[in-house]
């Protein structure tokens, strides 16, 4: 492969007769996909210290070795910058989960009675037992408190939307989540009643978060540093070097002291997102935490969602929703409701100016990515919020009548590639104008990639480069990757320190089990990492490559 040679050397950097200290580490041999337009493709990278010394030909590049420098031939694999997960839930589990399992994305009523059921016999004595369920379960209204109780009487069960927006309790899960009879309704949440004003066990957007905390603060830390470090050590595995964490789950204080305790080895953005109550949002929650408790934690950025999702349309009554007839199915995105009224959207604005906090949003809808536009507008413009990054996450109700604004105020959209698979219908290309993908990309609006589902970003990467929700919009691989690596640092106000192999930045990179860009589609997601980086120290080695002196 083609390399300019003279765009491979920082200023400084060591040849033979000078006086600057080698590499620490070189690797070489190899295709390595930069994610840096200068040099999308090098042979090798050079590391000293935490940061990239050098990227280009293997010759030129191998020149900055001294007697100490470690070698190591990639023998032509694949390496990419780290992937930055730029939408992640670091979740904690309580230790006597049960998961229930179904055959399909989208089980019948029969299917989820039935595995519940079968959960039931096997399950230890008041296990909580958790099940996913998609529009069909959602949209059935027979399926309640009462009809849960029926098949699970001891046990408390948790019927989760594959979104994680919408749950239907029984009484046992009421109980164990904290639900009582007498709660109110808190602030862009619900708790479902009948007319006589009882729990139906439904609960949505907002009130499910509560209900996930009250959860997670009864998990222990000997638990939850079991659960993470196996999350850690799988990101590590797939050459994911950046989790950026929506701490729904968790409040951002716990969340920095289990990750320091862990410890973490990999880099992890704490995001707050602050839950509700009948008396309004948390605008408190780790507004006195400092911006870096260690070189590898970072707490920035304040979560809001602004709307829900179309399976459930955010607070339409279960059974009133309904699907069109037959695609384009864009109406179901167009009419999402908001869940914040424009006042609040007002509010979460100014106080991220004041608190000097990126504002990130939740964001699926038409209407509430013009709410969100529309109060920008009278609070500033582009001359306040033009350069704030307001980020976007999902974005998929960007129709293009809305997209020259997203771009004039310099918005960052994160979407997420397992939201763009056409999971509501086998045949795929659903949406004529929802969920934007290429179109955003090509008019300069910044895109970047989350998991928000399935953690593999190698599976991700397919999935953006097949889009069958609406193909058109389908990506290429290697625009996936920069979205996933030096976008998603540019969503986190930190692509000048990583998201690229360039001279200068942190040696965070993965060495590929097989070349992601070549090979069949159905063969990406069985990708792996087989060296992964963080800072120039390896966090990950299965033991695939060579490594030696500088003799050799």
């Amino acid at each position: 492969m083609g390399v300019c040679v003279a765009a491979i050397l920082v200023s400084g950097a060591v040849f033979a007769g000078t006086q600057e200290p080698p590499a620490d580490t070189i690797l070489f041999n190899g295709k390595i996909f930069t994610s840096d337009s200068s040099l999308p493709y090098a042979q090798a990278v050079a590391i000293r210290g935490e940061r990239i010394l050098a990227a280009g030909d293997s010759a030129t590049v191998k020149k900055l070795a001294g007697a100490q420098t470690k070698q190591i031939d990639l023998g032509g694999r694949t390496v990419i910058p780290g992937i930055n997960d730029a939408h992640n839930h670091v979740d904690l589990h309580p230790a006597n989960e049960v998961d229930v399992e179904t055959k399909s994305v989208n089980p019948s009523v029969a299917e989820v009675n039935a595995a519940i059921t079968a959960a039931v016999a096997k399950a230890p004595p008041h296990a909580l037992l958790v099940a996913n369920i998609g529009g069909t379960v959602f949209g059935d209204v027979s399926v309640n408190r009462d009809s849960l109780d029926k098949l699970a009487p001891g046990n408390p069960v948790e019927l989760e939307t594959f979104t994680g927006h919408g749950f239907i309790l029984n009484s046992e899960g009421l109980k164990f989540f904290g639900v009582a009879e007498n709660s109110k309704d808190p602030l862009g949440g619900r708790y479902e009643r009948d007319s006589a004003g009882r729990l139906t066990g439904t609960v949505r957007e907002y009130a499910g978060l509560g209900m996930q905390r009250y959860m997670s603060s009864k998990v222990s830390d000997a638990d939850a540093m079991t659960q993470l470090r196996q999350t850690f050590d799988e990101a590590a595995k797939f050459g994911i070097t950046t989790i950026q964490d929506m701490s729904d789950g968790t409040p951002p204080e716990r969340d920095v002291a289990l990750f320091e305790k862990v410890p973490v080895q990999i880099r992890v953005r704490i995001m707050r997102m602050p839950g509700t109550t009948a008396a309004g949002r948390d605008v408190a929650e780790g507004q006195g935490m400092p911006r870096h408790p260690n070189e590898l934690i970072t707490v920035s950025g304040t979560k809001w969602m602004l709307d829900g999702v179309p399976v459930e349309g955010t607070f339409t009554q279960r059974g009133e929703y309904k699907m069109p007839a037959a695609p384009p199915y864009d109406e179901i995105f167009r009419k999402l409701p908001l869940t914040f009224s424009e006042k609040e959207i007002a509010a979460m604005l100014q106080e991220s100016l004041k608190n000097d906090d990126q504002l990130i949003v939740h964001v699926s809808g038409y209407v509430s990515a013009k709410a969100i536009l529309d109060v920008m507008d009278a609070s500033g413009g582009t001359a306040v919020w033009g350069k704030r990054r307001v980020r976007f996450e999902h974005g998929d109700g960007i129709f293009a009548d809305l997209a020259p604004r997203v771009k004039a105020y310099g918005i960052v959209v994160v979407q997420n590639p397992s939201h763009l698979m056409a999971v509501l219908t086998p045949d795929g290309n659903v949406f004529a104008e929802a969920q934007p993908l290429k179109t955003l990309i090509e008019a300069g609006i910044p895109v970047a990639l989350g998991s928000d589902g399935p953690t593999n970003p190698f599976l991700n990467i397919m999935f953006a480069s097949l889009h069958t929700s609406r193909r058109s919009e389908a990506i290429t691989r290697e625009q996936a990757v920069v979205a996933y690596t030096l976008t998603s640092a540019y969503a986190e106000f930190a692509e000048k320190d990583k998201g690229s192999i360039t001279a200068g930045k942190l040696a965070d990179l993965a060495v590929l089990s097989q070349d992601i860009f070549t090979v069949p589609v159905p063969e990406m997601p069985k990708t792996e990492s087989v060296l992964t980086m963080v800072g120039g120290k390896t966090v990950y080695d299965s033991g695939a490559l060579k490594v030696a002196g500088a003799k050799n």
